[in-house]
């Protein structure tokens, strides 16, 4: 996946785990989904129609009353799917369910400069950035080190752990 699919698919956090209960099940209709993931129809609407926008799933048309529909998931969802299920089951789902930590996990992939992950992710301000790093190195994904050099700076790695949930 591209790091902009990325961001788009994690930029609603029920995405991901909507995704995964679609591929899991082959298909499912809004309420089940809606039980399942104990999310609010507000939320769980957002979340269906960015899928909707990015290929990964599709009404199945002629199924059921139009107000009850169905969603299947598509060629392209089953690609993401994998990702999307192995973020839904981790231990730090939480922290990997914020919209930018999945994206930054994916651009680590090699260790770089907080400047460097910054021109990576188009659209990330510094402050969410920040904000995402330390909440992937409190979750043990991310690991900073401080270099000493005059300034000193840091440099980003991802932890063996964070190459499982990637699939690496």
């Amino acid at each position: 996946m591209t790091t902009g699919q990325l961001v788009e698919l994690f930029h609603h956090r029920w995405a991901p785990p909507a995704l995964a209960l679609l591929d899991q099940r082959g298909g499912a209709r809004f309420v089940e989904l809606q039980r399942k993931l104990g999310v609010t129809r507000e939320s769980l609407r957002r979340a269906l129609d960015a899928l909707l926008g990015l290929g990964y799933a599709r009404r199945n048309e002629g199924y059921g009353h139009p107000l009850r529909p169905e969603y299947l998931i598509t060629e392209e969802g089953r690609a993401a799917a994998a990702l999307a299920a192995r973020v839904s089951t981790s231990e730090v789902r939480d922290t990997l369910l914020r919209k930018w930590s999945v994206p930054v996990l994916a651009s680590l992939t090699e260790p770089r400069r907080f400047s460097e992950i910054r021109v990576a992710l188009p659209g990330v301000t510094p402050r969410a950035l920040a904000l995402a790093l330390r909440d992937l190195e409190g979750a043990g994904l991310v690991r900073r080190e401080v270099l000493p050099t005059r300034p000193p700076s840091s440099v980003y790695r991802t932890t063996a752990r964070a190459t499982k949930v990637l699939g690496r």
